[in-house]
């Protein structure tokens, strides 16, 4: 029989069916994170010869039937439903497109498959970009191997979008596979296109794989220390220097770059000459890489208005807390006890911490001797597509000081890279400021209550409960010590009588 997953961890599927290759992604749960389980790749080239033939090709066409039907065995064997099928620009402009899925849906019995129009395709990419970088602002850019789905983006709100036959395949072939005609093309191409210069000095959001590739090739030059495509950005002459190098190497110079991968090195060079392309007519001041797309947004529409409407960065910390911490109702306790220690933060700041508090229990189930770089690695590589390196490497430094990391650890090196020193020096604080605090309740809200922070002038002050079972023994007021000394404070403590308290 089908796996049948807990009724609280749903499961459900859906194949990207492009022009270059089929990918199968099963998630789990109902989450504004969207967790993947289960990710598979074929490349087919369907839409190989499309430009010249009109229509798919028979050789992708044959592997895609095998394919389709282990997917289709995969997902029953995992108990992914709803399971879908969506198919984009190959399938959708090949003249026996209808006939391909036709023969599909004999094939596959029961199995919803979408042709998705061009518009309905770039309204999916848009939403699943945006469930990772909510408040985008600028114009995305998804590229297949048949067309590129270009949409404005004011805030985090979709507007015009529009689909080119400028994904690599398609271009590569209408260019006669030279690239500086195909420079020409696309120049043509985005010229139709008046609202990309709109956005001129906003952000170029990225998707799909040929652009991770070239993020790739960039993060391996440079010794980049996350290796993490998701929220990587670039300046524009960082991002046009390497659309230009990319663009014009031959396949040798090519396969010896770091980071490249084999299967994209025919694909490069146009997805390059796009990339340099948009950069000139948009205007555009950063270039911003999702992994997130058209899948995320399939899975996003799935959820009901009260995840999709939650913060991404607050929900992958309750996410972590759920699956690793010991008390729900600890992390809120712990963002309002540590609230006197930041009287000027800004609201980004403040998130930083409350998510932080969320995840400052992910490591209590893990061996002590390893519990400080374990629970790093948790909260930097994290699933959570809310997050950008900043976030990921400021989260994974306090949760490391929670757990009293040496403070130069080697593993704590990318995100000592990729913070600045006062963001560091906040981290670094907040995760001393934390490690009290569970020295103080033993990880519970009841023992937190009978205590509080003040600052008064040039002191810190722990004020105590009388009676509430907590006490300023050697380890308290050592970890206070160290509190007051990286607030560059004197540590006093005061004791609340019961009277008084009551």
């Amino acid at each position: 029989m089908p796996y049948a997953p807990p009724s609280d961890l749903p499961r459900c599927g859906v194949v990207d069916l492009g022009s270059n290759s089929v990918r199968l992604v099963v998630y789990e749960g109902h989450t504004r994170n969207p967790v993947a389980i289960f990710n598979e790749k074929a490349v087919l080239r369907l839409g190989r010869g499309l430009q010249s033939t009109g229509r798919l090709d028979e050789a992708g066409m044959a592997q895609a039937f095998t394919v389709m039907h282990r997917y289709r065995a995969v997902a029953l064997a995992m108990g992914a439903d709803p399971f879908e099928v969506l198919a984009t620009a190959a399938v959708r402009d090949a003249e026996n497109g209808p006939d391909f899925v036709a023969t599909l849906q004999a094939r596959l019995p029961g199995v919803p498959i979408r042709v998705l129009s061009g518009v309905e395709e770039a309204d999916f990419s848009a939403e699943g970009m945006l469930c990772g970088i909510p408040n985008a602002n600028g114009i995305l850019a998804d590229i297949g191997g048949g067309s590129l789905e270009v949409v404005r983006l004011e805030a985090g709100t979709r507007g015009l979008s529009q689909t080119l036959r400028l994904g690599v395949i398609r271009l590569a072939e209408r260019s006669g596979n030279d690239p500086v005609r195909a420079r020409a093309i696309a120049e043509a191409d985005m010229a139709a296109v008046p609202w990309l210069t709109e956005a001129a000095g906003q952000e170029l959001y990225l998707v799909g794989g040929a652009w991770r590739a070239l993020a790739r090739i960039h993060m391996a030059q440079t010794g980049y220390p996350l290796a993490m495509v998701h929220h990587y950005s670039i300046g524009r002459e960082e991002a046009r220097d390497l659309a230009g190098l990319i663009a014009g190497a031959g396949r040798r110079a090519l396969e010896r770059l770091p980071g490249v991968p084999r299967r994209r090195i025919d694909d490069l060079p146009y997805a390059a000459v796009a990339l340099r392309r948009l950069l000139r007519v948009t205007g555009a001041r950063r270039v911003v890489f999702s992994a997130s797309g058209l899948r995320e947004g399939w899975f996003m529409r799935r959820m009901p208005p009260e995840i999709r409407n939650q913060d991404p960065l607050l929900a992958a910390g309750q996410d972590l807390a759920q699956r690793h911490g010991r008390d729900p109702a600890l992390p809120p306790a712990l963002f309002l006890w540590t609230a006197s220690l930041f009287p000027q933060e800004t609201s980004q700041a403040r998130r930083l911490r409350e998510a932080a508090c969320w995840m400052s229990d992910v490591g209590s189930h893990d061996h002590p001797e390893f519990r400080a770089e374990q629970a790093f690695q948790r909260v930097l590589r994290q699933p959570g597509i809310g997050l950008d390196h900043h976030a990921r490497a400021f989260l994974a430094l306090v949760v490391a000081m929670r757990y009293e990391a040496e403070a130069f650890a080697e593993f704590l090196r990318p995100a000592r890279l990729l913070l600045d020193p006062p963001a560091i020096t906040r981290a670094e604080t907040l995760g001393i400021a934390l490690r009290l605090a569970y020295t103080l309740s033993a990880g519970t809200p009841d023992l937190l209550a009978g205590t509080a922070l003040q600052l008064r002038g040039r002191q810190l002050v722990l004020r105590l409960h009388e009676d509430s079972g907590v006490f300023a023994g050697e380890s308290v007021m050592r970890r206070l010590d160290r509190l007051a000394q990286a607030l560059d404070m004197e540590a006093a403590t005061e004791t609340k009588l019961a009277e008084a308290a009551e």
